[in-house]
Formats: structure tokens, C-alpha cells, sequence
């Protein structure tokens, strides 16, 4: 059974967020929210951590896992950033954005695609996930709580509105599957963030979600 923790949305208790950030570093799976979709996460570098994630979604290790970084500045140590993407992130984040970039060698290869070496990165604009960064010092895998009855892939095609779980119906589906669970009180939806590739020259957008016009102004 999970240990839940009742967190203020706006000004989270520090000493709830140092309770969880020693969990995280110690190979804890939590269900948190984003400024999207509710995510299930854990320390990027804590490898069993990530395997579990895996499991949950029955993802292969062949599909990357997007995470969470607290700035631009953070994202640069583990994606190289060109500077036509350093520019349109610059404008678009923080925000419901999901970047593809080239992957640094600080990217473990169980989170990014293994054909491409291209990693998915988020900078939220969410005060509790920046509060969790900013304590734990490491970025945060971030993949939909969303699980599908089937191998359908949500992170790439979206999230089906009519599927979406209240926020106790999603506790109550994950209680045994994840070590945490973080109540802001704010309840699940199926609003994605958008996708940008970034790897080449001329950015793509490979799904319009959250904001997807502002991004599209830049591409």
C-alpha cells in the first residue's frame, strides 16, 4: 500500500517534499501531479526505479521515457541543445511542452531511445514538481498514470478524455503499484503536453497538445 501525502498545490510543506525527495533517492515510484497528466515517476538515476516504471506500463526498453528538469540550464547537461531549440524553449518554457532532443551520456540508456540516443524533456510549470526537483537534484521520469487495457502507446497517440479516472479512482487503481502518492487535490485530466522534435535543424511538432499554438508560431 502507498503512503500518501496531502501536499498544498501552491506552497507545498517543505518537510513533506524532504520526506519524499529521501524516498525518490532511496528507489521510490510515486504518482504525481504535473502541470498535464497525472505521472508516475521516480529518480531518473535510480535504475531499478525506472525497470518498475517499465513494468507498470508494460513499456519496452525500447520506448524512452520522458523526465522532468527544473530550467533550461538543466536540460543542457542532459540534451544538446541547439541554438534554434535554445531559442524556441527559451520562449515556451516552463509550460506543457515535451522536447526530443540528442541525448547526453548522463541520459541512463534504459530512459532514452536506443536507435535514435534522442531522450523526451519537460520543464514544468508546476509548483510541486519544481518544489521535488529542486530538492532531490536530479531530474524525475514523468510517464502518464494513464494505463491503457491494451499495448496502445498513450505518450505518442494522447489520452482518451472518456477514460480518464477521478483522482480517488486513480489512487485507489495505483495504491499497490507505487510506493507514493501525492494528493494537491487537483483532479486527473487528458490534457497532454505537446511534442517538439528538436533532433534536426527544423523543429516538428509530433503532437499538438497543451499549447500547441504558441509552439506553432516558432516551427
Amino acid at each position: 500500500m502507498a503512503r500518501t501525502f496531502s501536499i498544498h498545490p501552491d506552497n507545498p510543506q517543505n518537510r513533506r517534499i524532504d520526506e519524499i525527495k529521501l524516498a525518490l533517492s532511496s528507489g521510490a515510484i510515486m504518482l504525481y501531479p504535473t502541470d498535464t497528466v497525472y505521472a508516475i515517476g521516480c529518480d531518473l538515476n535510480a535504475k531499478s526505479a525506472v525497470e518498475r516504471v517499465r513494468q507498470i506500463k508494460q513499456l519496452a526498453n525500447d520506448k524512452p521515457l520522458t523526465f522532468l528538469c527544473p530550467s533550461l540550464s538543466n536540460v543542457a547537461t542532459y540534451a544538446f541543445v541547439s541554438d534554434t531549440a535554445y531559442r524556441m524553449m527559451k520562449r515556451l518554457i516552463p509550460g506543457p511542452y515535451t522536447f526530443l532532443l540528442p541525448a547526453t551520456k548522463l541520459v541512463p540508456r534504459l530512459v532514452q531511445s536506443p536507435k535514435r540516443k534522442t531522450t523526451g524533456i519537460r520543464v514544468p510549470d508546476h509548483t510541486v514538481c519544481l518544489s521535488l526537483l529542486e530538492a532531490l537534484g536530479n531530474p524525475i521520469i514523468s510517464t502518464s498514470a494513464h494505463l491503457p487495457p491494451n499495448d496502445i502507446d498513450d505518450e505518442i497517440v494522447g489520452i482518451d478524455s472518456e477514460s480518464i479516472l477521478s483522482r480517488v479512482e486513480l489512487f485507489d487503481r495505483l495504491d499497490n503499484l507505487v510506493d507514493i502518492i501525492i494528493d494537491t487535490g487537483e483532479e486527473p485530466t487528458s490534457l497532454v503536453s505537446t511534442i517538439l522534435d528538436l533532433t534536426e535543424e527544423e523543429p516538428v511538432i509530433t503532437r499538438r497538445g497543451l499549447g500547441w499554438e504558441a509552439a506553432a508560431a516558432w516551427v
